[in-house]
């Protein structure tokens, strides 16, 4: 059998308390995500040409426009964004600052992935998911890695 269809022996148990600390950062994580993405989404789409609308931000993220609509009234109520009648969608402050920590995040992953040798393609898809899930500390060991090269 070759070497990578081995399977990886399986490390003893952690502890409760640490085993249960993953599975909540990684619940975190999930309901992060989805704000993560629509702001990121937002702040890309303004700085493309000015305005966010619901009809855009549907089309790129592939889901109906009632489903937007609700995500926004949501990003709102949290003091994300702000939307003025006729017009599009506005990052606050604070939804800059998400935007710009989570595009910083997907960034480095995807350098990360392409510094392993991932198609330009495939790192845009996987940091998609993973920016959401990594740590601080492994985003910083993907910084040096990359510059260790």
């Amino acid at each position: 059998m070759a070497l990578k269809n081995r399977p990886v022996p399986r490390e003893p148990l952690p502890d409760a308390d640490v085993h249960s600390e993953g599975f909540r950062q990684t619940r975190e994580a999930r309901r992060s995500a989805l704000v993560e993405d629509y702001v990121e989404l937002i702040a890309d789409l303004i700085e493309d040409g000015n305005e966010a609308r619901q009809v855009d931000i549907a089309a790129r993220l592939g889901v109906a426009q009632p489903t937007v609509a609700k995500m926004l009234t949501r990003l709102c109520a949290d003091g994300l964004v702000s939307r003025k009648p006729y017009r599009g969608v506005f990052l606050t402050e604070a939804g800059r600052k998400v935007a710009e920590e989570s595009r910083i995040r997907h960034q480095t992953v995807e350098a990360f992935l392409r510094s392993l040798g991932v198609s330009v393609e495939t790192a845009r898809i996987d940091a998609e998911g993973i920016e959401h899930h990594v740590s601080a500390e492994t985003l910083e060991a993907f910084r040096k890695a990359m510059t260790a090269r």
